[in-house]
């Protein structure tokens, strides 16, 4: 059976629903008419300005509301950045008001007027031909964020550095032949070359280092096709954004920023009507920061969110090679920096597979076995940020589990010879090639509603009884809860040793066993950030140096790492805002997770890295009153066979 997809029809859209291509160009043309910042005016973000909850519940209720827009513009001659709110219902400008010193993201226009600003300068050019390099063409210059280091007269310009590489071929895998030692640092707006740096020379390796189809010649012959059939369609339903499958029901959203957002995620009773987990959920920021203190290198911190736009740079998806079965496609509408629309066509993909054993026993004195099986509905986008892939799949479980799986795949960032190729702070995937160690640091912004608005975390650990006459064997150990109670007491950090993990409940709602309803944080991929005092990750990515985070929920407080991260000053985001150390219990709360993948690369990483794993779970902790699955009928061996 082939692959079956289908898309969402135009319906009346919803109040969460994200702007349509009209709303975006007439949000534009209301702030250009009011605000018009002259031929250097361009639009760093357009987007849905949500409503409160207060707002809609007015619409639930059946009363229209405002359908408003958020817009950044600035002016690329003087580099000004403002902020409107605008209603398109009234077809005005409600606010405007200067971010001083907020430097926009680097938008995929940037990267390709970088490149082409730098090919130009007759510097870098000098430093390609003192290596050899005299066919432009086939050099390939990546433009990156800078960062931060308190240079003198950087701080004023909206900056952009480049790494360069070099194909041996057309079509060749760039990667595999880094120009090491040289760079660029340009001023974007300016549209010149700020300064060139040059490490080098250091040799090219210029090895065959090719993955794609075109360059192979061996195929595997022993692999037997794996058909995913869904003869009678998929089990779940759309209209519009809305999404309904196994007991779930939510919203897909979409941002340049976050990529794709989750709303209103709600799970249904068996007797009838719907209980909510999650008013809202996204990745609001990541970063990768590399370990290596030489030459270049030292500048390679990238708050992919922040200084790119992860959704921005998301991939049209491609039915049967990204997703297998019966498939539904969401687009993806962006606004242009000229404040027009564009169309990321299948940018976020929908559908349910197989998940394994749901749960089985076996009667020992009658072997009368009941097995279930396990399925998960997956919402998925996957983005392209140079040289990295990041493959996002939300995977809701019948359970009542919901999980953010991050695969992590493409090119690993190379670096070509150097002075310390024997410090540790590379490995060797190719003669005179490198990948350095780095991190992948990723923050979820959840905005927990569990079984209603009013929710508090607790902690728990799980500690040992000290030896006495209540433990005469030693062997007793209990879980301690503690409510976190105000945004100080909720930086929290993992602690393998008391098996310590969160719980998020509602302290208004018991189960008939008299605990609250909740639901558990599984952090499972709660790594160690690195990065000392001083560092870029210390002073503008501080929203790392805890797993756990706790904020009042507030439309003001989005991005961990603050509202413009490009160029950003020390302390924006989560560390500033927790310095408040308001109440978060028994309130509309905001839960953070921090999570990432540690990268010490291997051989087997180039030249194209299988994907690896990282993220998170939430499951039901004392929310039902058993196993919410018990319903699950026995699976048919319809296609299933012995061989």
């Amino acid at each position: 059976m082939q692959d079956i997809a289908t898309r969402s029809a135009d319906t009346t859209r919803h109040p969460l629903d994200g702007l349509s291509a009209p709303e975006i160009a007439h949000a534009a043309d209301l702030v250009r008419a009011a605000h018009d910042l002259g031929p250097g005016m361009r639009f760093e973000t357009i987007i849905l300005d949500e409503p409160e909850p207060d707002e809609l519940a007015t619409h639930e209720a059946g009363t229209a509301i405002e359908r408003r827009a958020f817009v950044a513009a600035y002016d690329m001659a003087s580099g000004r950045l403002f902020e409107a709110i605008v209603s398109l219902s009234a077809g005005k400008v409600l606010s405007w008001k200067e971010r001083p010193g907020a430097k926009p993201r680097i938008g995929p226009d940037d990267f390709l007027l970088a490149e082409d600003i730098i090919m130009k300068d007759e510097r870098f050019l000098a430093g390609l031909r003192k290596r050899g390099i005299t066919d432009m063409s086939m050099v390939c210059v990546d433009p990156w964020s800078t960062g931060s280091f308190g240079i003198p007269g950087e701080r004023d310009k909206r900056l952009i550095q480049s790494f360069a590489w070099l194909r041996a071929k057309p079509f060749d895998n760039q990667f595999a032949h880094p120009i090491e030692g040289l760079s660029a640092i340009i001023d974007i707006n300016a549209g010149e070359v700020v300064s060139v740096e040059d490490f080098g020379p250091w040799t090219i390796g210029m090895t065959d280092g090719n993955y794609g189809a075109r360059f192979q010649k061996l195929w595997r012959r022993d692999l037997k096709p794996i058909d995913i059939v869904q003869p009678e369609g998929p089990s779940f339903t759309v209209t519009g954004n809305l999404v309904e499958w196994g007991g779930w029901r939510f919203r897909v959203g979409f941002t340049p920023r976050e990529g794709l957002v989750l709303h209103d995620i709600r799970i249904r009773q068996r007797e009838g009507g719907w209980r909510s987990l999650i008013a809202r959920a996204a990745v609001a920021e990541m970063i990768v920061p590399y370990g290596a203190p030489h030459g270049v290198h030292p500048r390679k911190n990238a708050f992919d969110c922040g200084e790119y736009g992860i959704g921005a740079l998301a991939n049209s998806l491609v039915l049967g090679c990204d997703c297998l079965g019966a498939i539904h496609y969401f687009d993806a509408v962006l606004n242009t920096t000229a404040g027009g629309s564009m169309t990321i066509a299948n940018a976020v993909c929908l559908h349910e597979e197989d998940a394994g054993l749901l749960w089985k026993h076996t009667d020992f004195r009658t072997q009368e076995a009941d097995t279930r099986r396990s399925r998960r509905l997956v919402v998925s986008f996957i983005s392209t940020v140079g040289n990295y892939e990041y493959a996002f799949y939300w995977n809701l479980h019948l359970d009542g589990t919901i999980a953010l799986e991050v695969k992590l795949t493409g090119i690993i960032n190379t670096a070509g010879s150097e002075p310390a190729r024997d410090a540790g702070y590379s490995t060797e995937v190719q003669p005179d090639v490198y990948g350095q160690i780095h991190q992948h640091l990723f923050c979820a912004r959840l905005d927990m509603a569990v079984d209603g608005p009013d929710n508090t975390v607790v902690e728990v650990n799980t500690v040992l009884d000290g030896p006495g006459p209540g433990n005469p064997h030693n062997n007793a150990f209990h879980a301690v809860e503690t409510p976190l109670l105000t945004e100080k007491q909720a930086r929290r950090r993992a602690e393998p040793q008391s098996h310590r993990f969160w719980k998020i409940v509602n302290r208004g709602k018991t189960n008939p066993f008299g605990r609250f309803r909740a639901y558990k944080l599984v952090a499972h991929s709660a790594i160690t950030e690195l990065g000392g005092k001083g560092s870029q990750l210390d002073l503008r990515a501080g929203f790392t140096r805890n797993h756990v985070w706790v904020t009042p929920t507030s439309k003001e407080e989005r991005w961990p790492a603050g509202d413009y991260v490009n160029q950003s000053e020390a302390g924006e985001g989560l560390p500033r805002w927790t310095e408040a150390d308001r109440s978060v219990a028994d309130r509309p709360v905001t839960l953070w997770h921090v999570f990432g993948h540690h990268h010490i690369v291997r051989p087997e990483d180039f030249p194209v890295q299988s994907a690896v794993t990282c993220g998170f779970m939430l499951q039901p902790h004392g929310f039902f009153d058993g196993n919410p699955t018990l319903d699950v009928p026995p699976t048919e061996k319809r296609h299933s066979c012995c061989v």
